[in-house]
């Protein structure tokens, strides 16, 4: 009786420890199917947040042009700049940054900054792209891009002397700018005298 007893318990151990690991399995390929579940549910969202920002990259104005000189130009908003007594704002960049074109409709449909702006600086779209990265104008300023990257913001005194590189990861709030701060970095810039 008591080796009946034995081998009960031991088929018994073995038929609970053989439904413990069926029962693993199992757990491991319902685990398997959410996670294939949430890689689909992953990659659907990056690709409508994709398509969200061609679609509004498509709709933004494109003011950087990668055929200008933009030395030459430089050199021709200083001459202004003094004439006016302004300063420049270089705002690095490209019509492929979903970024860059934020900030410029921002600014541009921003009654208070677009005041700021057009009576204090003259307001420039430096181009860096694959064709055109005008190396001698970015060197010229210390390659901002390469440490901050883009939009970065240089700001010139009427001289065309560099007084401040702006990150511009600073000026963003939720998926856009901070009027506040971008009101504060324009203000803090002004032409003296």
């Amino acid at each position: 009786m008591r080796t009946h007893t034995i081998k009960l318990i031991a088929l018994s151990c073995l038929l609970v420890s053989g439904l413990a690991c069926s029962q693993k399995q199992e757990s491991v390929k319902v685990d398997n199917d959410k996670s294939s579940m949430v890689e689909a549910d992953s990659t659907a969202m990056a690709e409508a947040k994709k398509k969200a920002a061609a679609d509004e990259k498509a709709k933004l104005p494109k003011p950087y042009n990668e055929k200008e000189d933009a030395e030459k130009r430089i050199a021709e908003l200083v001459k202004q700049a003094q004439k006016e007594n302004k300063n420049i704002i270089l705002q690095a960049g490209g019509n492929w940054c979903i970024w860059c074109l934020r900030f410029n409709n921002f600014v541009q449909t921003t009654p208070e900054l677009k005041e700021i702006v057009d009576e204090n600086y003259l307001y420039y779209h430096l181009n860096y792209s694959p064709k055109n990265k005008n190396p001698k104008t970015f060197a010229k300023y210390g390659n901002p891009g390469d440490k901050f990257g883009y939009p970065v913001f240089i700001v010139l005194d009427k001289n065309g002397k560099q007084i401040h590189t702006q990150d511009s990861a600073v000026l963003e709030e939720d998926k856009g700018y901070s009027l506040q701060k971008v009101k504060a970095f324009f203000n803090e810039w002004l032409p003296k005298g």
